[in-house]
Parts: C-alpha cells; structure tokens; sequence
C-alpha cells in the first residue's frame, strides 16, 4: 500500500508512526548470492570490522510470492558511494520492508573503489540479502564529464548507469534503477511489473517542467540540434535517479554510446548545465513510457545550489526522493531538519544516529 500526503502536514510523528504501519510482517533468512567472475569479495581482515550500521532483520516472502529463484527475481541497479552509504541501506531497507516477495529481490551494486570495507558493510548489515557487486572503471568517463552546477554531480559514478547494461550479467533483461537518496513506501513489485512495450525506458514524466531549461542557449539556437534532436518527440522532463530499464534493447539499441555521443557534443560546446541527466533526455525525452508520479516525489533534497527545504505534491507517494543539494542524512544530524526528513529517519540504520534517538 502506498503513503498519502496531503498539502496540509502533519506532525512528524505522525510520519513516522504511519510510515511504521506499512511494515512487512515477514521475517526468515534467505541465501546471499555473491560469485561472478567480474564480482568483488571482501576480505578476510575486512569482514571482522564492527559495522557502523545496526543489522537488519531477515525478510521472507508472503504466501502470495513464487520461489525465490531466477525465474521471479526483481533486478535492482544501484551505486555505491562512500558518501552517500548510509543513504544506500536506508533505501535498501526500505525495499525489503516493504516488498511482499523480499526473497525475490537481488541487488547489483556498481562501485567505483578498490577498498572492500563497504561490501562487508553490507553483509553485515543484510546477512541474507542476495546482491552482486561490479566494479565500474571510472576510466569509461574520463574525459567524457563536464563541470555542472553541484560538484557531486560530477563524479564518475554519478554516470555509471549509462553503462548498466555493459555491467550487469548478459542474462539480466530487465532492471530498476534507483538512485541512493531515496525511500520505497510501497512494493517495488509494482513498479516491477510495468508494461514498457516497445520503450526501452519507463519513469514518471513531468510534462509541466520548463523543458527549454535543462540546455543552453547554444543547442536551442543550433541550426541542426535546436530544431532536429526533438523532431516527432513531445519532450518532457524525467528523473533518472528512479528508471524501469529494458536491458536488452538498451543493448541492441546502443543506446550507450548514443548517450555517450552527446557527451562528447558538451565537452566541444557547452549545451547543458546538469551533469548525466541531460544527455538522457537528448536521447530519450518524449520516448520513454510515462509511469505514475507517485513513483517518483522528487526533488525533496531542493535545488541544487541551496537544497533549501521542500514540501511535498498532494497525492499517493510510492517513493520519496531527495534529489537535490540537501540530503536527509545531513540534516538531521546537524539537527536542522526538514520537516519531509523525517519520513526518511525510520529506515536509517546508522548506528550513531539509532543511539542516539534511544538515548532520548
């Protein structure tokens, strides 16, 4: 069941009490699946270290649910990044929380580092979660990025989904993409279970949003970009922080090194401002299958620049989303909160943080 805002807010208890309602009632461990060749396995020294974040509970399929096997498996991309972990098993446990076939999810973690402190972070967080780790060569984007408007957005692992597809097992058709500032409020099945049809893309879709913002004025006023690249497109915003990827066309389609194409159209002539989203949107805006807002409350972190603090659109939630500056985290350990961050406290896992509230 999903969460409803309303315009109006209440308390923050209020938040959390209802968010802890939509718990799963199902507990029982699963296997960790950990052993392609291209994955990466802690070491012997690292998997003794005490974690800093507590252990989850193991969650186990409801009555309703298939086998735990290949066959049922709901796919799940996300980046791991040491500055933004602690936002990683939030959302990691959210999914699980509230998933009525939690056995049935397997996760694929693109990294970027050589340390295997974070992948004993996970075991230990979620002994029985099932989840491979790839190592992302940040080398495929060197030279490729351009300077945007936050610092964040620049760093190599903010465009390794563009190369999912080159990462991820042969055998993987399908995957969900989600980025690691987010919470799900309801079952990520349903999000799952999307009729792409011929897309190769699904996400929620902002038609609303001034679309002519995301580029300069230099791809506007270009004779053959401004006027052709949209051509037989209605163009419309979307977020790739939360993506139903057709892994297969993506594929056949090359789509990677069409993404990759308008890269490097940006490093000769600067035609954007914001990182790997507008390259995205050059190649699908306008040809991606439109998916329910509810999937996507974003921009809960703010602007880019300020992250001042956000309210939220009236109407069901799914998934909330703090893209932006301003991360849930930071917020509330600098005890300045905003008032949607404590939607995303009851999933925080950090030890320090867990202490803390059971001290008062």
């Amino acid at each position: 069941m999903a969460l409803w805002i309303f315009s109006l807010f209440p308390p923050p208890a209020f938040f959390v009490s209802l968010l802890l309602l939509f718990s799963s009632p199902f507990f029982a461990p699963t296997t960790l699946a950990i052993g392609r060749i291209h994955v990466l396995k802690p070491s012997s020294s690292s998997s003794s270290s005490p974690s800093l974040f507590r252990e989850a509970p193991a969650f186990r399929n409801g009555d309703s649910c298939g086998p735990p096997d290949k066959d049922h498996r709901i796919h799940i991309a996300m980046t791991l990044d040491a500055n933004y972990l602690r936002g990683t098993m939030a959302a990691v446990f959210s999914i699980l929380q509230h998933s009525t076939c939690p056995q049935n999810v397997f996760f694929h973690f693109l990294w970027a580092h050589r340390e295997t402190e974070i992948i004993s972070t996970i075991k230990t967080t979620f002994p029985f979660l099932k989840f491979n780790v790839y190592r992302f060569d940040s080398s495929r984007v060197r030279g490729k990025i351009s300077k945007s408007v936050r610092q964040a957005l620049d760093q190599p692992l903010n465009y390794a989904r563009i190369y999912l597809a080159d990462i991820i097992p042969q055998d993987v058709g399908r995957v969900i993409y989600l980025d690691s500032d987010l919470v799900l409020v309801d079952d990520v099945a349903k999000l799952w279970e999307v009729e792409l049809g011929e897309k190769v893309v699904a996400a929620p879709e902002y038609c609303h949003a001034n679309f002519t913002y995301y580029f300069t004025d230099t791809f506007w006023n270009h004779p053959e970009w401004g006027k052709k690249t949209f051509r037989g497109r209605n163009p419309c915003y979307f977020n790739t922080g939360v993506m139903v990827v057709d892994v297969d066309k993506w594929r056949n389609g090359g789509y990677t090194r069409k993404v990759e194409e308008w890269m490097s159209i940006q490093k000769e002539m600067r035609i954007y401002e914001l990182g790997s989203l507008p390259p995205f949107l050059l190649v699908f805006a306008g040809n991606i299958k439109a998916v329910d807002h509810r999937w996507n409350q974003h921009g809960l972190g703010g602007d880019n620049l300020e992250g001042k603090c956000r309210g939220l659109h009236p109407g069901p939630i799914s998934l909330l989303h703090w893209s932006g500056k301003g991360k849930p985290w930071l917020r509330l350990d600098s005890r300045k909160p905003c008032t949607v961050d404590h939607l995303w406290a009851p999933y925080d896992l950090y030890r320090a943080s867990t202490e803390f509230l059971e001290a008062y």
